[in-house]
């Protein structure tokens, strides 16, 4: 089993070019909970851990969960709002936010138990890691999870907007890279914090996303991969990065490799498969409005 830890939050996507206050339509979403409904749909056993609002938006963002085959059993409940991200959608696809996150339920994330037993690997990510009290949860999570052995993916989807203190996160960021095994960033994620982490004691492999010019994996072992984009009539990119973090441990999953050594260890042809997969993925993701990842039957037909 694979377990996504982090927020759910609900998109504000804006509808009509051109208009001076466009309307809003919802779609569910978050870097983490995009990352689990992708993993579902690509047929892994997939379970969430998060604090979920019991409000509408809520019971939606559970549904979809639910949908995707993914087990909710580790999400709390809490009666606060859900987060609300307000998209914003350049010419090309690209999507900034703005986000609305005060006193909200995901951010009182508390540390749960040790997860069961079958679970093999953690993602974390994006505004989970960022906002407090549940960013100092989420961590000791990662920590914990790390340090019995499983596989840990870290996606920092940084979203300056939400961080105050850049060198303190930067700092906090160095730290968690220990327990980290797979580290994926895209080009802009490495540009704000200061370059693609590197040395014996980062993580076993990092992959660096650089849109629709590929991507590329650097391990510990010593192999560096690139593949091309795959040609996409873009909608948007929203949840682009997310569905390649899925597809990532779809593809490690697949080799029996979901561990820090067996990321380590996968040979070039390996990864040059993996990545390939996460390209095809991801190309698909931004064919669709919104975080709407495919399914497996679309990577195999």
């Amino acid at each position: 089993m694979i377990v996504v830890a982090g927020e759910s939050l609900i998109d504000l996507v804006p509808q009509g070019e051109g208009e001076p206050l466009p309307a809003l339509l919802p779609r569910l979403g978050g870097g983490p909970y995009n990352t689990a409904v992708a993993l579902g749909r690509l047929g892994d056993r997939t379970a969430f851990c998060s604090r979920v609002s019991t409000d509408g938006f809520g019971e939606a963002l559970l549904a979809g969960l639910r949908s995707a085959g993914v087990d909710t059993s580790l999400v709390a409940r809490g009666p606060e709002p859900t987060t609300l991200a307000v998209a914003a959608v350049g010419a090309d696809g690209s999507a900034g936010y703005g986000f609305y996150a005060e006193g909200t339920a995901d951010r009182l994330f508390e540390l749960p138990p040790p997860l069961p037993e079958e679970v093999r690997a953690v993602a974390f990510g994006t505004c989970s890691l960022v906002l407090e009290p549940g960013a100092s949860a989420y961590e000791r999570l990662l920590r914990r999870e790390a340090r019995r052995g499983l596989l840990t993916l870290l996606d920092p989807n940084v979203r300056p907007g939400l961080i105050p203190d850049p060198d303190a996160y930067r700092e906090r960021f160095a730290g968690w890279l220990p327990d980290v095994s797979l580290l994926k960033l895209s080009e802009d994620d490495a540009h704000w914090l200061g370059g693609v982490p590197d040395g014996p004691r980062g993580p076993a492999a990092v992959v660096l996303t650089r849109g629709a010019k590929g991507m590329t994996v650097r391990t510990r072992g010593g192999v560096e991969v690139s593949v091309p984009g795959t040609p996409s009539a873009v909608a948007d990119t929203i949840g682009a990065g997310d569905t390649v973090n899925a597809a990532l441990l779809h593809g490690l999953a697949a080799r029996g490799a979901l561990s820090a050594e067996g990321a380590a260890e996968l040979d070039g042809a390996a990864w040059r498969e993996i990545l390939d997969l996460a390209a095809r993925a991801a190309a698909i993701t931004c064919s669709r409005p919104g975080a709407d990842p495919p399914y497996a039957a679309e990577l195999t037909g």
